[in-house]
Order: C-alpha cells, then structure tokens, then sequence
C-alpha cells in the first residue's frame, strides 16, 4: 500500500465521524496566515486555531510570492480577512542552498530554468522582515496595519516576533 493510499484510508475514518459540516467560507478570526510547508510545523496547533477559523498559505519557507500575495489579496477583498501572520521558522531547509546554484542544477538537469525563483534566504529573520515588506507594500491589500512575523523554534514550539 502505498502512502496516498494510507491518507486516502485515514481520510475514509476521517469522513465517517465528520461533523464540521456547515462551515461559513470566510474565516472566523478573519486572519490569514502565511506559513513554510515544513512537515514540523502544524500550524493550527501552533497557533490555537480551529476548523473554519483562519485562512492558511503554506510554501517552502513561507515565502511571499506574487501567488501568496494573490491569495492575501483574495482573502481580504472577498472573504473578510483584516490581519496576516507570517510564520516561518528555525533550521529551515530553505536556508540550506543557495537559489543561483539551485537553478543552475535545475537547468542542467532539464535544459532550461524555471520561471519562478526558488526564495532561499541565509538569514531567517532578515527574510521575515523582508516578507513583512512585501506584504504591507502590496497596493491590492487593504488591510496592512495588522501584519506580524514570526519564527517558529522546531525544537521548542515557540513562537518569537521579529521586529
């Protein structure tokens, strides 16, 4: 069996006890957060939220690409959200490789580069700040009073506000 078959069983068990049916679209606590897709970051837990209640983003190293900024964009402007979270966090492997050399081994390997940049950062906080950046300068947001940034310790589960 392999592992989507195992999730697509778990999500059978899931299904037969569901009772979160009913939901409204927009979310709740009217915030969207954008966080990196690390396996170690469950960020409901995290960050106490709650089936329905927030608006979840998640890349490699949570970054703010023109696709995050669209969906921010969506968020606000459509389904209620006036605040954003930005969560990344410690021993990231976006911070493992260097994004010149990362294309580079891209375009050895099939012949041409990607269209997209791959975001790596040596500095976690630097690229929180950089994030925050982005997000408050975006024109199609309208709620940017209320954007925070975070870094998320993997081996405590603490959350740490960057500045």
């Amino acid at each position: 069996m392999s592992v989507t078959d195992e999730l697509v069983a778990a999500n059978g068990s899931y299904a037969a006890s569901f009772s979160g049916g009913g939901l409204p679209g927009p979310p709740s606590r009217h915030v969207a957060v954008v966080a990196c897709m690390d396996a170690r970051l469950d960020v409901y837990r995290v960050l106490g939220l709650g089936d329905g209640e927030a608006h979840v983003i998640r890349n490699g190293g949570g970054v703010v690409t023109d696709d995050v900024l669209r969906s921010l964009t969506i968020s606000q402007r459509k389904l209620g959200t006036t605040e954003v979270v930005l969560v990344h966090h410690t021993k990231c492997g976006m911070a493992s490789f260097d994004d010149d050399e990362f294309v580079a081994e891209l375009e050895s390997d099939v012949g041409h580069r990607p269209g997209w940049a791959p975001g790596a950062f040596a500095d976690t906080e630097q690229d929180v700040r950089d994030s925050l950046a982005a997000v408050r300068a975006c024109a199609f947001l309208p709620h940017t009073d209320a954007v925070r940034g975070f870094v998320y310790d993997v081996d405590s589960g603490a959350l740490t506000e960057v500045a």
